[in-house]
């Protein structure tokens, strides 16, 4: 059995990542930044617990930690889903053009390759939601570790995003591929600035800190 993507270490995925294969691309790139903002959200909200200063928010942090735990599993379990759903797609780019068949088996391979990416994009507006949250609640002190993964999360939406739309490029009349177009730039036009947001008020934040 091929080992999975994601019980690979840091430095096997990443050479894997630059080698001639095509998995993983850069929807598997897309969904490793979405665990590890997920993954910083969590460290933020395990690092506030049991502090004095933060107990009014203990239960709000507690399920927190517990979403973006999910997430950050959920995140990695989609860098072997994208991987998989490339396979049906090459094999269909290798269809015969002239069988009937072929367009259709094209276009069930081509929207296949966009649900992975897809969903990373809806998990990943989950993550948005909570790394604003922790930052409201969690500790100052973690607040540099919140704006990373805020920046982590908006990377992987964008990047998801490239991946849904290069593959509904290739169906300029089909319905369903014009569906997921306009749900993946609605979640971009929502929750990139959202992201960008929580990033832009850490760093204004430290250096408020930092010049007096």
């Amino acid at each position: 059995m091929t080992e999975a993507l994601k019980t690979k270490s840091c430095a096997d995925f990443t050479e894997k990542l630059a080698s001639r294969d095509a998995v993983p691309g850069g929807g598997g790139a897309a969904a490793l930044m979405a665990a590890l903002g997920a993954a910083l959200c969590a460290m933020a909200g395990n690092l506030t617990l049991g502090k004095p200063k933060y107990a009014a928010y203990e239960e709000d942090i507690r399920r927190m930690i517990n979403q973006a735990e999910a997430l950050r599993l959920r995140f990695l379990e989609l860098i072997d889903e994208d991987a998989a759903a490339f396979e049906p797609l090459s094999r269909a780019y290798a269809l015969d053009k002239s069988d009937p068949e072929t367009p259709e088996r094209l276009r069930r391979a081509t929207l296949g390759a966009c649900r992975a990416v897809f969903e990373l994009m809806e998990n990943g507006c989950r993550a948005v939601e909570l790394l604003e949250e922790m930052g409201q609640k969690g500790s100052r002190l973690l607040l540099s570790d919140v704006g990373c993964g805020a920046l982590a999360a908006r990377a992987a939406l964008e990047a998801a995003a490239m991946n849904v739309l290069v593959n509904t490029r290739l169906l300029p009349e089909d319905p369903e591929a014009r569906r997921l177009e306009e749900e993946t730039e609605a979640m971009l036009r929502c929750y990139v600035p959202r992201a960008q947001a929580v990033a832009d008020m850490v760093l204004e934040t430290l250096r408020r800190k930092n010049n007096g």
